[in-house]
């Protein structure tokens, strides 16, 4: 009934999950789309939503941008609104690195915020465990939980594997605090707004993007009450390390960004990797932004000016090396 009516233009805003980029959701005059969340999007479904219409406008909110969003706007290829101030009341989340994967470390925390009336989450990167992979999983967390904490707590488990059901009632249960202590993965990343909760612990912290992070630590301060999120790791990579730090030190979503760029790279401007180094020789994208402003001020020139013959010339064989990634720009 709803895809009939869209077709038919009886249905102005349209609000969805992704099943919106599916073939038979046909608009009649699609002319702007919103992606919340953007970091959840990738390259080619940003693109099918786009092609659902004809000149379409965009417009993509994040946190924290992907490290392919913000080279974007260094480019200069999208225009860009910065949210500086956090709603009214708020406190920033403090966030403590943990070299030990480990419990114990955080165990009187726990309890003491159990003790105030307060709620956790537990993140885990694994549902069940794994050969191919050593990490803390949530099934076997669960477990423990449930016994280091009978009589203290109620302990629930969420993850993707659940039905929509499940899922419901456990978050239900959640949001009313008849659940205190939640092991879940990362489908709390987005859309959970239980104020109650003021305490995360993340296992195996290093496996997890630095947005995807810095998202999920934004579900414990949801409300006034200070709220901690502690990055347990057992990781000596200091690379994986250093990344941490950065959510340490800062809570702000395009400095935390502008990092993952610095460390991931952009991934392909003309194509779909979202995060990876880009194919230049001696640039760099974060710190030669003056060159890179004069260049796209001498591109603008020569696109301007495309008749004349070294410029048609050059434009001709840009774009044949780049024929397959032009489909897939922003």
């Amino acid at each position: 009934d709803i895809l009939e009516r869209l077709k038919n233009g009886e249905i102005d805003i349209l609000v969805g999950t992704h099943s919106l980029i599916q073939p038979d959701v046909e608009f009649k005059q699609l002319g702007f789309v919103v992606a919340d969340e953007q970091h959840r999007f990738g390259v080619e479904q940003r693109r099918k939503l786009i092609e659902k219409g004809d000149k379409v406008d965009f417009l993509l909110m994040t946190a924290t941008p992907i490290p392919r969003t913000l080279a974007n706007t260094l480019y200069g290829d999208m225009d860009i609104t910065t949210i500086e101030t956090m709603p009214a009341g708020r406190k920033e989340v403090k966030t403590v690195l943990v070299q030990e994967n480990s419990f114990r470390h955080v165990l009187d925390e726990v309890v003491s915020k159990i003790e105030e009336g307060r709620q956790v989450y537990v993140v885990c990167s694994a549902i069940e465990e794994s050969e191919s992979i050593n990490v803390r999983n949530v099934l076997t967390i669960y477990d423990n939980l449930k016994k280091a904490f009978k009589g203290i707590a109620k302990v629930g488990v969420l993850h993707g594997k659940m039905s929509s059901e499940e899922k419901e009632e456990i978050m239900r249960e959640f949001d009313k605090n008849e659940i205190q202590i939640l092991v879940s993965t990362t489908v709390i990343e987005v859309g959970v707004n239980v104020v109650n909760a003021t305490l995360m612990i993340i296992y195996d912290a290093h496996r997890f993007g630095l947005s995807q992070l810095h998202q999920l630590r934004g579900r414990v301060q949801r409300g006034s009450e200070q709220g901690i999120c502690y990055l347990l790791t057992d990781s000596q990579d200091e690379n994986s390390l250093e990344r941490l730090r950065v959510l340490v030190n800062t809570n702000n979503g395009f400095e935390i960004s502008a990092e993952d760029l610095r460390l991931r790279g952009p991934g392909d401007i003309l194509g779909t990797r979202q995060s990876g180094l880009p194919a230049f020789l001696l640039g760099n994208l974060v710190e030669d932004t003056k060159i890179i402003e004069t260049t796209k001020k001498d591109c603008l020139e020569i696109l301007q000016h495309a008749e004349e013959k070294e410029n048609s010339q050059l434009i001709q064989k840009i774009v044949q090396l780049n024929m397959n990634a032009l489909t897939t720009m922003d």
